[in-house]
């Protein structure tokens, strides 16, 4: 039904009568919408806040991981490895990483996003700044639950930075880059290139423990989890915000 007919009008065609049949002069007045419309600056400002909060919260987690010492994610691996031949922190080197393989991109023809550029610097950032503030854990009783607190905390971070929706980060559009260009799966791709860094990390003197194993079990979970909680509503229509859609299929690496 015609949502301009309501309570004492009936619709004929494209016409509005009332309820003798006669045509009404004018067309009833539409029923009052139920919700205002979206505010477009404020739906822009939670993403933003959400996309910088979680990234520097990914930093941040990511730190405790290194104090923790019982084994880091794939790619801290291959940070702290290179940090440790190079002598540069491994948050540096964490964008120095990032950097390069958003160069990837340029043959893959990935179009990155505000989300991914920040991802190159906050990241890194934030995990120089928190290492800088929290000392190594020394006993079980400390490594454990800072431990369990950095993969919780990095699954809220990865909720909350991917829910923004302004793009993936650099190592997820390398995975979903490959899929789209050699047409294997992105969990194949995913595999490949982890399994890749970790070796590479580790040989050069990453630290992979139990942690690493923790981490690469819990953490979809967790993300689709936090993604689910912090989900942004679409924006409003007209919006001139661009964001590249993120690969939420490719969780979860910024």
């Amino acid at each position: 039904m015609d949502a301009l007919c309501f309570q004492a009008t009936e619709c004929h065609g494209s016409g509005h009568y009332d309820h003798q049949g006669d045509p009404l002069s004018e067309p009833p007045e539409p029923p009052p919408q139920e919700t205002a419309p979206r505010d477009g600056h404020g739906h822009l400002a939670r993403r933003l806040i959400q996309l910088y909060a979680g990234l520097a919260l990914y930093g941040a987690s990511s730190a405790l991981l290194v104090r923790a010492g019982l084994g880091l994610e794939p790619w801290n691996v291959l940070h702290q490895g290179l940090s440790e031949l190079t002598g540069l922190t491994i948050g540096v080197v964490s964008i120095v990483v990032g950097a390069a393989v958003l160069l990837l991109w340029i043959p893959l023809r990935q179009r990155p996003g505000l989300g991914t550029v920040s991802n190159v610097f906050v990241v890194g950032l934030a995990m120089d700044g928190t290492l800088a503030y929290v000392p190594e854990a020394h006993g079980l009783a400390v490594q454990v639950p800072l431990l369990l607190a950095g993969i919780v905390l990095n699954g809220v971070a990865t909720g909350l930075y991917i829910a923004a929706s302004f793009g993936p980060g650099p190592r997820d559009g390398l995975m979903t880059g490959l899929h789209r260009r050699t047409g294997r799966s992105i969990r194949l791709m995913r595999t490949a290139v982890e399994v890749a860094v970790v070796v590479t990390g580790f040989a050069l003197g990453g630290t992979i423990g139990v942690g690493t194993v923790l981490y690469a079990v819990t953490i979809g979970p967790l993300a689709q989890l936090f993604l689910r909680m912090f989900a942004v509503p679409a924006a409003p229509r007209g919006s001139t915000v661009v964001a590249t859609g993120t690969p939420q299929g490719a969780i979860l690496r910024p």
